[in-house]
């Protein structure tokens, strides 16, 4: 089934999803306050140099699927579903100017006045989480007199292409995201998208708006995090390239979902050591790596938000469920718990500590000198008994995985539950006093 599609701003954005909706299909009008740009796009000539799009944009307005116009009201009434694709540029600050996407709303807002049917107002531009609520929605409530849900739609539907393969992109997407506040109100797109392949995410309007965000920001880490590794690999006579075809063919650990969670700071034996060591030998070559060298300093800002979080409850008995840097072993160097446990003590708290795997009497070597260094009392704040622990705080903070129902048999209802390794939806508690450390 063909839909009727307005699309507002004929930048690059939002020429090719003119284009491939058009190509798809579906009658499209472009909208755009250049003149300039309409004449191109209604003579059937692409306003952007692209790869393919001369093609497309000819083949779809001798198909009279696809024009433009400078008049947004006619657009409006000639379409059902309107995506917003206008700029969102930085100002001198770094603040997003929103001065576009606020204008393109209100005149939408302004010709569904004078609409009767239903409409769905669709925003691809980037924008931050809450903008759409804040701002869009607003704007085309106060222009049109109508409510949101009611009478019409609004929808956040990011996109990813990437210039001079933006075609391809579009219409081979890696997922298709769509957020709503109703899922009613994602129909028409869930439909529109359905024969484009890749996952489709039906999701909340900040979610939408924070994943293109999360996308666009990790692939700049990524460029910088290689050019960094490029330029200590130079510095040391290492062949780069054949250190990266390595690396990247790694999709269990490297290139992959791991330690993409939100979560505790990392420690143990090797992380905080070998960063500090590449780190090291950069300063001796003199090399600037901006990036390596502030891994260590936000890891521990990470140590810093756990301990604010614990304070802020404003509570002294405080019960630590895991003290090793990981589940599963008994290693207790570099455990971020453990330089919390030691925080928390020079606060002034009062603290039970229950780890399964860690007896003091089985560490030995490193590991035992490494704990005796940093708190050689702790042995008296350990407990072997899981529930003793839990019931003797007012804090209890979840530091490795736990049984779900044995943590909630020993909870009681004043407790408050802090989670610093992001337990799963099951495993959580059910209560109002969970709080995740940045969840």
């Amino acid at each position: 089934m063909s839909s009727s599609i307005s699309v507002f701003g004929l930048g690059y954005v939002g020429s090719v999803t003119a284009a491939c909706f058009a190509h798809m299909g579906h009658r499209v009008v472009g909208v755009d306050v250049s003149p300039a740009k309409v004449e191109m796009m209604a003579a059937g000539r692409s306003p952007i140099v692209e790869g393919r799009m001369s093609e497309l944009v000819a083949e779809a307005h001798e198909a009279s699927r696809l024009s433009a116009t400078t008049d947004s009201c006619a657009a409006i009434q000639q379409s059902d579903i309107s995506f917003v694709c206008v700029g969102t540029p930085s100002l001198r600050s770094g603040k997003l100017d929103l001065s576009h996407v606020e204008h393109v709303a209100s005149g939408i807002g302004a010709a569904l006045k004078r609409k009767d049917s239903y409409h769905v107002v669709v925003l691809r531009s980037t924008v931050l989480p809450g903008t759409t609520e804040s701002l869009v929605i607003p704007a085309v409530e106060k222009a049109s007199g109508k409510r949101v849900g009611s009478d019409f739609a609004v929808c956040y539907n990011p996109e990813f292409m990437r210039e001079a393969s933006a075609v391809a992109d579009f219409l081979n997407p890696p997922y298709t995201i769509v957020g709503a506040s109703d899922p009613s109100q994602r129909t028409l797109i869930r439909e529109l998208y359905k024969s484009v392949p890749g996952q489709f995410f039906e999701t909340t309007i900040r979610v939408a708006e924070m994943v293109k965000y999360v996308s666009n920001v990790f692939h700049a880490v990524k460029v910088c995090f290689a050019n960094e590794i490029g330029t200590l690999c130079k510095g040391m006579g290492v062949d780069a390239e054949d250190v990266t075809r390595i690396f990247t063919s790694d999709t269990k650990l490297n290139i992959s979902p791991a330690y993409l969670s939100p979560g505790f700071a990392f420690g143990g034996s090797c992380l905080p050591k070998d960063l500090r060591a590449l780190t090291y030998k950069a300063k001796e070559l003199d090399l600037m790596l901006p990036m390596l060298e502030s891994i260590l300093p936000s890891n521990a800002g990470q140590l810093d938000r756990a301990v604010d979080t614990v304070l802020r409850a404003n509570r002294r008995k405080i019960s630590v469920l895991g003290l090793s840097f990981k589940a599963g072993t008994d290693d207790l160097r570099e455990s971020p718990q453990v330089q919390l446990v030691k925080r928390l003590l020079g606060e002034g708290c009062q603290l039970r500590i229950w780890d399964k795997d860690v007896s003091l009497g089985r560490l030995a070597g490193s590991n035992r000198q490494y704990i005796e260094e940093v708190i050689p009392h702790i042995g008296s704040l350990l407990s072997s008994d899981f529930e003793e622990v839990v019931r003797s705080g007012e804090v209890v903070i979840v530091g490795t995985r736990v049984d779900k129902e044995q943590l909630i048999r020993c909870l009681h209802p004043d407790q408050i539950v802090i989670d610093l390794v992001n337990l799963s939806a099951k495993a959580r508690p059910d209560a109002a006093s969970y709080e995740g450390i940045c969840w």
